[in-house]
């Protein structure tokens, strides 16, 4: 009798205490689908391009003065080639800077906005999650932080859904 209400004690207490609302989300997935992270993925892609293309009409025209070098060396003098060539390795230096430059630049850009989007995100999910009486949010990816979650436990889409949403409204 005794066993049988200290088992009893144990059950009321275990189903008193309050229980934990714990969920996770897939974070690839929540920034992957997030549509201000598509639109901003997109407008960097377009300004890649364009940078791309100007950095690629430099080349070829530097490419055609090479061209026209070589065509011309063997008539010029041994210091006008010299010349030539110290000015061509120069300005092909000048240009191999510049495309360093410009790919550093919107590579910083491209970081500090996905930087700020990661934060929204990050902060959207805390106040969902106070909103909502959950005691942890837990994030999983593909380096599988969460190996195994009951069904149910996963809210991604749910706070994709409303994110995209509150994007939307903006």
């Amino acid at each position: 009798m005794k066993k049988l209400l200290m088992i009893f004690m144990v059950a009321l207490f275990l189903t008193s205490c309050d229980q934990e609302k714990t969920a996770y989300v897939d974070t690839s997935k929540l920034i992957q689908e997030y549509k201000e992270m598509e639109e901003v993925e997109a407008e960097f892609s377009a300004k890649s391009d364009s940078v791309k293309q100007q950095l690629d009409s430099v080349a070829r025209a530097f490419q055609q003065e090479v061209q026209a070098y070589q065509q011309e060396m063997n008539s010029l003098s041994q210091a006008e080639r010299q010349e030539k060539e110290q000015a061509l390795m120069q300005q092909q230096q000048r240009i191999q800077q510049q495309q360093q430059m410009q790919g550093n630049m919107l590579r910083k850009q491209s970081d500090a906005v996905i930087d700020s989007i990661v934060k929204k995100v990050k902060d959207y999910v805390a106040e969902y999650g106070q909103e909502k009486g959950y005691t942890y949010i837990f994030g999983s990816n593909e380096s599988a932080n969460i190996m195994y979650a009951k069904d149910g436990k996963d809210i991604t889409q749910e706070i994709l859904d409303n994110l995209n949403e509150t994007y939307k409204q903006n």
